[in-house]
């Protein structure tokens, strides 16, 4: 990669395990066969017919806290009392990877967010042993498997979906004053920062602080990944999917270490609903999904803000330029902090922008998206009273109004020609809108889950992006 001199991985001393290891079987020749379009069907079919449904058992059992009558309800399915003895095992062994992944979180947060003095093998120990509880605590999913047998139909999503006359209470001041909705906090929450533990590229930490908004009522976590021996790197706050949780699986695919490697600061929030911040008897992500149209419009005025904290914090410990990006979900809520920030203070506006996956317009992916269409959410939302044009009047709400903050030159997207959960025409028509030059603009012959797997293999965007850096720097 150009740009700064990466930072080599560190070979002595205690750090952290790398977690990406699908990553380094995608670098292989093999990789090159899983990072093709097949695999894009073969996911959106998986998360359909095994993810979301399982998921939705393991929420159920969140909200149970052991007792087999709740689970049933919470689902929801019709109780049969042939399965009373499997789910009895099922949900003993749900509360004990519980109980090890709270008492674990307790202890990292009691350490971690200590001010100093913990040996960096402590750390060590206990961030991976939080993890490795984290992950366990999200594969005992499979302990309900026996229920998506048998003809049951387990459903994808609990539905909460509001009113219109809901939506208009809590957000109409939106629609006629968008600026307000998506304003940084007037004064900044206190940024905590948690200690710093060896990582495979560098130092890694959290931050932690109260969202400025108050509709969440909780705490904002952020994993930062910086370069070692890096002075004033530039730094990339970079969202993540619906229902991706970075911090709390082994093995997913990640390009973070490849861009902390090449010199860039990596701040990596956990979105609403996600992570850290899940509300009871849900999974990651699903409240998105499950109070459309408003989670949306709930996620994305909490993250602007949230960002606009992040941003400000990069300002004040670095000197070098700031961008914002994302994948999917968080390339959405990207772009569209890019178009709100024309409004905000000249310190929050990012200078950069890096795109995964993205479309131009929310009702794209939200009305027209293959995901979209296997939760049902058309159908959810019709049933509830919602038409597509009511639906839409706010959906347009999040959509980029005009052009980013930043020049079109300073701008980076990777497209799959073959998206089809966020449309790829979609996304075309806006990198074309704003005027995006062709050398920032890669567009893959794969779709929606096999871009970010040819990013592994194919650094150019990355390139591309600490070019840009560089350039920014010189300035």
């Amino acid at each position: 990669m150009n740009g700064p001199a990466p930072t080599p991985p560190l070979k002595t001393g205690p750090r952290l395990r790398e977690e990406d290891t699908a990553a380094r079987l995608l670098r292989t020749p093999l990789g090159a066969l899983i990072a093709r379009p097949w695999f894009d069907a073969l996911a959106t079919r998986a998360l359909g017919r095994w993810f979301f449904p399982l998921s939705r058992l393991w929420a159920a059992a969140r909200a149970a806290e052991g007792s087999v009558d709740r689970f049933f309800a919470e689902v929801p399915m019709a109780p049969e009392p042939a399965l009373v003895p499997r789910l009895e095992i099922a949900l003993r062994r749900f509360e004990a990877a519980r109980e090890a992944v709270n008492a674990t979180e307790r202890h990292w947060r009691r350490t971690f967010f200590r001010e100093s003095g913990t040996a960096p093998y402590h750390l060590v120990a206990i961030e991976s042993a939080r993890r490795d509880c984290r992950n366990h605590y999200n594969t005992t999913r499979r302990h309900f498997r026996f229920l998506l047998g048998g003809g049951r139909k387990i459903p994808l999503v609990r539905w909460e979906i509001p009113s219109p006359a809901e939506v208009e209470e809590a957000f109409g001041y939106a629609l006629d004053d968008p600026a307000r909705a998506f304003a940084p906090p007037e004064t900044m929450p206190a940024v905590r920062e948690s200690q710093r533990v060896p990582g495979p590229a560098g130092d890694e930490y959290w931050l932690r602080f109260p969202s400025p908004v108050a509709r969440m009522g909780d705490d904002v976590f952020a994993r930062v990944f910086e370069p070692r021996g890096a002075a004033n790197p530039p730094t990339l706050i970079f969202g993540h999917g619906v229902c991706v949780e970075f911090d709390h699986w082994h093995g997913l695919v990640d390009e973070v270490y490849d861009l902390c490697r090449a010199g860039i600061r990596v701040i990596r929030p956990e979105a609403p609903w996600h992570g850290r911040r899940v509300p009871d008897g849900r999974y990651g992500g699903e409240a998105f999904m499950s109070r459309a149209p408003i989670g949306p419009i709930d996620i994305f005025t909490a993250e602007l803000p949230e960002w606009a904290v992040l941003i400000d914090w990069a300002r004040r410990t670095c000197n070098g330029p700031v961008a914002v990006g994302g994948s999917s979900l968080g390339a959405l809520a990207a772009q569209l902090l890019a178009a709100r920030a024309r409004d905000w203070p000249t310190a929050l506006r990012p200078d950069a922008l890096f795109l995964v996956t993205h479309c131009g317009r929310v009702e794209d992916a939200a009305a027209h998206g293959k995901l979209a269409r296997v939760w049902g959410t058309h159908e959810a939302t019709r049933a509830r009273g919602w038409t597509e044009d009511d639906a839409n009047r706010w959906r347009e709400l999040l959509d980029p109004d005009g052009p980013p903050v930043m020049g079109p030159e300073n701008v980076v997207t990777v497209l799959g020609a073959r998206d089809n959960i966020t449309p790829f025409e979609s996304g075309l028509a806006l990198i074309d809108r704003w005027g995006v030059p062709e050398r920032n603009r890669f567009i893959w012959q794969r779709g929606h889950f096999s871009v970010p797997l040819g990013l592994i293999r194919d650094h150019r965007p990355l390139d591309r992006l600490t070019e840009i850096f560089a350039d920014l720097a010189a300035k």
